[in-house]
Formats: structure tokens, C-alpha cells, sequence
């Protein structure tokens, strides 16, 4: 039944094997559950340093950010529900959030083929991380294609266009601009020579599938890929609820509204795309249907199934929340929200079951990419984590049940 590589039994291995012949523990000491479960708090306690490092670097230009902010961001993004529920049980999550983020801030510091090991690493944990190794090689040929764009513009003496980045000329003029920046050889070469570790393993990774028969070990009859594209409106639900503090603000409502006002056709396109999406590409998975410890057979539960029509009337809210997702992300360069999407929408939408898990590292990436909140915003953000994180473990502990055709104790869990 497990499904991914042993990556995270490798280094559980690794790490307590040494500590028991120096300790003299017993067996049954070392592969106790306690012992395993001390691992994934070793990677928390990694993932709490990186993120540090992470928002440091990210907005290392930002001098008006003051060091309290930072730690106050990496205490909240530490404390993210859906991550830090298994920093105490023994699951891939920390582990596979640990070595992606360590191979992003290595790409950040230009240190690519520890970046391409690390996420060798990463894809040992979970085999859908290859998309962040995909993504750390975007950043360097977003950057490179971000130089590019400017000196063009440059050239031009035409700087209206970054300034109303986002309109359909400007995005006609930046795909010719990718076209032509693709097609010169001399470009092409100098991307290879950047990113040629990350490369390697994508190859590596690709010959994986082909001798595999595909991306999933174990059970596949349960993970099948498939085109689901609802998947992208559920993480973007997801993201809004999660940081509410700031997507939901009534700034942002209020400019979305204007923004409604003055586009009608597009939004209207897009709300057709939506629906025809939803009518056409919305996969209902076994477990989400079958398994009731998990909070999203209750979300599919009280919200979708109670009439057929849901899934159409939340089209208005998807859309807000793309918005206003894609608003905060306007001080990032355009090539670099280009390949962000791309990778999100691969790490998203070949998935047929919705589970919360999936949408960690997306969500991780753009918090760490999106601007610094105000503190007030944070506290508000770092409370609200808390109280769900504390009736998360409360249900988990305290309310306890039992299934008909089982004796076992199950728990409620994300």
C-alpha cells in the first residue's frame, strides 16, 4: 500500500542505527515508534532554520523587514497545520518539505548541484518533488530571462510595459520576447551550462518512470494521474483560507470588485473556463468518499455533495481567490510567475484525490515568495494556526472511534 520511495526509511536508518551501537540500545528501542516518530522531529526542527534562511534571502533587499518579523514569519510558516501535524507522527511530509526546501535556498545561493542532490534527496521522499527540482532550475532561467527582458526594454526606452504588466499586449510581447530568447542557440547553451545538475535529474528521473512503468511504487490501482483541474480552484481555496490575514482583506475585496467592474468580458471568459473545467474534469477519489478520519471527506461531505450545483456556485469564489493569489504575487517577476503556475499546476492537477498534504510545499513557496505583512497581520496569522493546530490534535487524541469491521482505534487527522 505505501506508494512512494524509502527515503524516509533510508535516513530513519541512518540516523538511528549509529545512535543505538553508541548508546548499546536494543532493538526494540530503536525501531520503536517513539524513536521513529524523533526523526520527523529532527527534520522540523531543519525545516524551522530553513525557512529562516529562506525569507532572509528571498527579501534580503527588503531593509524596512526588521529581524522580529523574520523569526515571526518562521515561527508561523513552522506552525503551518497541515506540516506540523506530522512533525509527531512518522509520515514523508517533514522529511520531503526539509530536503525541498534546503535544494531551493541552495539554488538561491547559486549552489546548483548540491541543489540537484538535494533534490535527488526530496524525490527519494516523494516522487511528485521532482516538479521543485523543475522549479529550482526555473528560477535560474527566470532570472536569466527577467536580465534579458530588461536590457529589451532598455533598448526600446519603452518601460510602460513592466509597469502595466498583465495586459494582453504586454503578454503578446513577452511570449514573442520567450520565443526569440529560446530560439538563439547562444541562449539556449548558456541555460544548459546553469542548470545541467538539475537536468541530469529530471533524465534520472524519467528513466525512473520508463523502467517503473510510472510514477507510483506499490499500490497504483489508487493513484492513478489524471486531468483534474478542479484540484488547482481546491489549493487555491485552500491557500485563501490559510492565509486569510492576507487574501482576505477588505482592501483586496474592494479592488477585485473594481477590477470586476472594469474586465467583465475576461472574467466572464474565465468563469466559463471554470465551469467547463469543473463540468468535464471533477474526479471524486474512493478515499475521499470511504475514509471519514480525514478532514476532507468532511469538507466533500457538508460542502459538495450537498447538492450537485456546489461545485458551480463556488466558480465566484475560485475566481477571487486566483486574484487575489496572483495580486500578491505582483512584486515577482513575470517569468518567475510563469514557471511558478507551471509547476504548480503539475504538482496539483495529475493528482485524482484531493488531500490536503499535497498542497503543503505549493503553499510553502508562495508564502515564502509573497511580501512581508504587517506585524498585526502575522500575529493574527500565527493565532489562527494555533487554535486550528490545537483542535486538530484535540480531535486526534480525544475523539477516538471505531469502524464496524475493525477493532483498531481510529483517529480524526488531516
Amino acid at each position: 500500500m505505501i506508494t512512494t520511495l524509502p527515503g524516509l526509511y533510508l535516513l530513519s536508518v541512518g540516523a538511528v542505527k549509529p545512535a543505538a551501537w553508541l548508546l548499546g540500545w536494543s532493538g526494540s528501542v530503536v525501531c520503536s515508534v517513539g524513536m521513529l516518530r524523533f526523526v520527523n522531529l529532527l527534520f522540523s526542527a531543519g525545516n524551522l532554520y530553513l525557512l529562516y534562511l529562506l525569507l532572509s534571502k528571498i527579501h534580503q533587499k527588503n531593509k524596512a523587514v526588521s529581524g522580529f518579523q523574520r523569526i515571526l514569519s518562521t515561527l508561523t510558516l513552522a506552525m503551518f497545520p497541515t506540516l506540523y501535524f506530522f512533525t509527531f507522527l512518522y509520515y514523508t511530509d517533514p522529511g520531503s518539505v526539509f530536503f525541498t526546501l534546503f535544494a531551493y535556498l541552495m539554488c538561491l545561493y547559486g549552489n546548483h548541484k548540491t541543489s540537484a542532490l538535494l533534490g535527488f534527496c526530496g524525490f527519494l521522499f516523494r516522487q511528485t518533488n521532482i516538479v521543485w527540482t523543475v522549479f529550482c532550475a526555473g528560477n535560474v532561467v527566470a532570472e536569466k530571462l527577467n536580465e534579458a527582458w530588461k536590457t529589451e526594454l532598455h533598448k526600446k526606452k519603452d518601460e510602460k510595459i513592466c509597469s502595466r504588466k498583465g495586459s494582453f499586449s504586454d503578454l503578446i510581447r513577452i511570449l514573442q520576447f520567450l520565443i526569440q530568447y529560446l530560439i538563439s542557440r547562444k541562449n539556449l547553451v548558456t541555460l544548459i551550462a546553469l542548470t545541467w545538475p538539475y537536468i541530469v535529474l529530471v533524465t534520472i528521473f524519467f528513466g525512473f518512470v520508463f523502467i517503473n512503468g510510472g510514477i507510483v511504487v506499490g499500490d497504483r490501482s489508487s493513484h492513478e494521474a489524471c486531468l483534474h483541474f478542479p484540484q488547482l480552484f481546491y489549493f487555491l481555496s485552500f491557500t485563501v483560507f490559510f492565509s486569510f490575514p492576507h487574501l482576505l482583506t477588505p482592501t483586496k475585496i474592494r479592488r477585485f470588485l473594481l477590477s470586476l467592474r472594469k474586465h467583465p468580458v475576461q472574467y466572464s471568459l474565465v468563469a466559463v473556463i471554470s465551469l467547463f473545467l469543473i463540468w468535464k474534469f471533477t474526479y471524486v477519489h474512493k478515499y475521499l468518499l470511504a475514509d471519514n478520519r480525514h478532514y476532507t471527506f468532511y469538507v466533500w461531505r457538508k460542502i459538495f455533495q450537498r447538492h450537485e450545483l456546489v461545485k458551480y456556485v463556488l466558480v465566484p469564489v475560485y475566481i477571487f481567490a486566483g486574484w487575489s493569489f496572483a495580486d500578491t504575487l505582483k512584486s515577482k517577476s513575470i517569468f518567475w510567475i510563469l514557471m511558478y503556475f507551471v509547476c504548480l499546476l503539475a504538482v496539483t492537477v495529475p493528482q485524482k484525490l484531493l488531500e490536503f498534504r499535497y498542497f503543503i510545499l505549493p503553499f510553502l513557496i508562495y508564502r515564502l515568495n509573497i511580501p512581508f505583512p504587517s506585524v498585526y497581520r502575522q500575529l493574527v496569522e500565527l493565532a489562527f494556526y494555533i487554535v486550528v493546530n490545537a483542535v486538530t490534535f484535540n480531535l486526534f487524541l480525544n475523539k477516538t472511534f471505531q469502524w464496524p469491521n475493525s477493532d483498531e482505534i481510529q483517529r480524526f487527522m488531516w
